[in-house]
């Protein structure tokens, strides 16, 4: 007579219900190593990329691709190659490593003048700083009107419109993630600070004030959008 094993003693079927199978199936698979893809992604890109957008384009968890990313840039820096990974205005980027910037610009430029002027620094810098801000405003700081190197500032992308002030209408204007990628800050927080270069405030404005006074009548000299 055989002996029956209770059913209740047999170890049970294994049982892979809908939603597991589905689960697996919804997991990604990874075309290629991380590494090598996210070099891959980020040589072609025009824009720095988040670490989202670059998980996406490689199939690898968030997290993992921001390890990788900060990876490579210490390798790059440890092997001392002529490009950096930076983490620039939100994103990730290619740049030329700052002791051979002199060589690659030769090359791109040669020979052509392609920097902005020094008005066109000045204007920059009291957007940057003062922003949102209103031509108006800039020219009263500057002493001169600006309005052919806002013009300049804002075709080459790194100045934009803000909206309008409540109280008078104008137009106000701040600086763009472009500006940002430019001079490699994440923020506008990363700005160093102007304070310990400037006079005290209330004496800029007193100053402002009696100066443009007896000429309260006469417009500023505009800029020549040329001078940019």
């Amino acid at each position: 007579m055989t002996d029956e094993i209770p059913a209740e003693a047999q170890p049970p079927a294994e049982d892979v219900g809908p939603a597991e199978e589905v689960a697996d199936e919804a997991l990604p698979m990874p075309l290629a190593p991380l590494r090598p893809s996210l070099e891959a992604v980020l040589m072609v890109a025009d824009q720095p990329l988040d670490q989202i957008s670059l998980a996406t384009a490689v199939g690898y968890p968030a997290q993992e691709v921001a390890d990788a990313l900060v990876a490579l840039a210490a390798e790059y820096d440890e092997q001392e190659r002529g490009f950096e990974l930076r983490n620039v205005a939100g994103g990730w980027r290619y740049y030329t490593r700052e002791e051979y910037a002199a060589v690659v610009e030769g090359f791109v430029l040669e020979g052509q003048q392609a920097r902005l002027t020094q008005a066109a620094l000045e204007t920059l810098a009291v957007v940057a700083y003062q922003q949102p801000v209103s031509r108006a405003r800039v020219s009263a700081v500057r002493g001169v009107n600006v309005d052919g190197v806002m013009r300049t500032l804002i075709n080459r992308g790194l100045v934009e419109d803000a909206g309008q002030d409540g109280e008078h209408g104008a137009t106000l204007y701040r600086t763009t993630s472009y500006f940002l990628e430019r001079i490699g800050i994440v923020s506008l927080d990363d700005l160093p600070d102007l304070a310990p270069h400037l006079p005290d405030l209330a004496e800029m404005e007193e100053e402002l004030a009696s100066s443009q006074a007896p000429e309260s009548a006469a417009a500023p000299t505009e800029e020549s959008s040329d001078d940019a």
